[in-house]
């Protein structure tokens, strides 16, 4: 077996004339919390999708527990355990926390004997039970999920994924909108994620939250990696100078000590 749950090996993808990824590598580990980090047009969003099974790479391989696979569409990446928790969070603000965490594979009950119908009791103490495993207090699970946080949404996406088997878990910027202490507690359950055993890749363009929850790092700009690099070989401050072009901006600095304004 390999000691990889997921790997991309030299991954391209192409739309037209526009190369989005061009020879990408990510290896996954077991149990691992792997950043992606680039700024905005990097390519995160692309890479995401071909992880995911929305696109197909047209170069390159990708491999799952060892394997080679091709997903046609996101459900079969799904039942092969791979949960993507995009930003817009795929929630429905006007029914039920309940009815949320189950969408799509909602437990069902027979009426009169005959009839199928959703177990709306079932669902409510499932879902209460399984987001307070992951620290989160729902007041009730029959309230509309419009009515909670921007962090407690978060939240339950990503405990609904993990809750129905996630073995890799891809969360797409999962603290963009939130404030500081929302933040914190999506950090707090993308490590619960991990003392389960699940593997987790964390797109983000912001170092401060992906330096303290990562193991490992990889760097993306304009559809190419600037390479990968565990904890212990990069410090902070490396890491946000890859992402910000420390290069272009000594260079950009250069110029303008020439300029008179």
């Amino acid at each position: 077996m390999s000691e990889y749950i997921l790997q991309l090996e030299n991954i391209s993808k192409f739309f037209g004339p526009v190369i989005a990824l061009n020879g990408v590598t990510l290896r996954l580990a077991k149990g691992e919390v792997h950043c992606l980090l680039g700024d905005n047009g990097a390519g995160k969003s692309t890479l995401i999708k071909t992880l995911a099974g929305v696109h197909c790479p047209d170069k390159g391989e990708y491999l799952f527990e060892g394997k080679p696979v091709r997903f046609g569409s996101p459900r079969q990446a799904l039942d092969c355990g791979i949960a993507t928790v995009y930003q817009d969070l795929a929630l429905v603000p006007l029914i039920s926390v309940a009815r949320n965490f189950f969408m799509g594979r909602e437990p069902q009950k027979k009426l009169f004997g005959v009839i199928p119908v959703m177990d709306h009791e079932l669902a409510a103490t499932t879902a209460r039970d399984k987001l307070a495993e992951m620290g989160i207090k729902v007041r009730d699970p029959h309230q509309p999920i419009g009515t909670m946080s921007g962090g407690e949404k978060q939240c339950l996406a990503i405990a609904r994924a993990i809750h129905f088997g996630a073995k890799v878990l891809i969360l797409d910027e999962p603290t963009a909108a939130l404030g500081v202490k929302q933040s914190v507690n999506v950090l707090k359950l993308i490590a619960k994620a991990r003392q389960r055993g699940i593997s987790v890749i964390f797109i983000t363009h912001n170092v401060n939250h992906a330096y303290p929850i990562g193991d490992s790092f990889t760097l993306l700009n304009r559809g190419k990696s600037l390479g990968t690099f565990a904890k212990n070989e990069v410090a902070k401050d490396e890491v946000l100078d890859m992402m910000a072009g420390g290069a272009e901006m000594q260079k950009l600095v250069a110029e303008l000590d020439g300029v008179t304004i």
